[in-house]
């Protein structure tokens, strides 16, 4: 266990909560007001965590809070006191308040989502991305929308529907990525090269996938709180930025929002479209490697709970 002093662990708190404003007021500030933002809302209308949660700072497994403030803790969802035998290897006195994660109970009640993050992030990782899907998986949401309507009520279809569905008639569509697939309309399900489901999401899920990658943020924020929350909000920076490429790629017209669209249909963009996944990608699997480490930490803080 590290032991984390009172004024370094507030001031790591302080700077965490500066960090998720810029990203959470605006979104507040335009809930409040009854607006909707086509990119920026996602990662909080998409994802279940909120900004409240989000701002609020873990160490993660393996660290002890001192303090008055971290007695508070000791009544929030997995985190618990220290213990005497713990108590006395640190050398605390006993006068000093001291908590950390509790992660015996969290495995007792998130086995399954820790394992199940388990899987998916040490199988994408071990896999080859697979570049060129160009993001189509947006093209095939929207595609016969003159029949079915569009997700984004709001905007307008940048080639209109009959150029949208002409691209996607004209493609290859090869996504790998359920949570994408499962938001194709009727019409565009079987023009996809595979048909993914939840069961074979860890056998078909790679390091090229946008939504892959943005879902390191939904992985890392399942296991608050005992992964460190600098490796969440860096997960949530990183789903950011490719959410607004994911949009800038897609079907509509976003240039209102002061995004400007990556053709796709043309060479130009889709050659724009592939390094910037690439790039994506490698980011993403050294994200997936900080992931698997803190997953390791909390595994060995588990038999070593299992021992004591």
């Amino acid at each position: 266990m590290t032991v984390l002093q009172r004024g370094d662990w507030l001031a790591a708190a302080a700077a965490h909560r500066d960090r998720v404003e810029p990203f959470a007021r605006p979104y507040l500030e335009r809930r409040a007001a009854g607006k909707k933002h086509p990119v920026e809302d996602f990662l909080f209308t998409y994802y279940t965590q909120k900004p409240g949660p989000l701002a609020r700072w873990h160490p993660g497994a393996g660290v002890v809070l001192i303090g008055p403030e971290a007695a508070e803790r000791a009544s929030w969802k997995h985190y618990r006191l220290i213990t005497s035998a713990e108590r006395s290897a640190l050398a605390l006195p006993d006068d000093v308040d001291a908590v950390t994660g509790d992660v015996e109970g969290f495995r007792r009640d998130r086995a399954e989502a820790l394992d199940f993050a388990a899987i998916i992030v040490r199988r994408t990782q071990a896999r080859r991305a697979q570049l060129g899907c160009f993001g189509l998986h947006e093209w095939a949401m929207a595609y016969r929308s003159q029949m079915n309507g569009i997700r984004h009520e709001y905007l307008e279809l940048r080639l209109g529907a009959a150029g949208t569905d002409q691209l996607v008639e004209d493609s290859r569509i090869t996504c790998t990525h359920f949570d994408a697939f499962r938001f194709y309309t009727p019409q565009a399900t079987p023009l996809n090269t595979l048909q993914p489901t939840r069961e074979t999401q860890r056998d078909l899920e790679q390091p090229g996938c946008l939504h892959a990658n943005m879902d390191l943020y939904k992985w890392a924020y399942k296991l608050t709180p005992l992964l460190p929350s600098d490796l969440v909000m860096d997960c949530f920076e990183l789903a950011w930025r490719i959410r607004a490429m994911d949009m800038r790629a897609s079907p509509y017209d976003l240039g209102a929002w002061g995004y400007a669209p990556i053709r796709i249909e043309t060479p130009e963009g889709r050659a724009e479209y592939a390094r910037l996944q690439r790039g994506f990608s490698e980011e993403s699997q050294v994200l997936r490697q900080r992931l698997g480490t803190a997953l390791e930490n909390v595994e060995l803080a588990t038999n070593e709970s299992a021992l004591s």
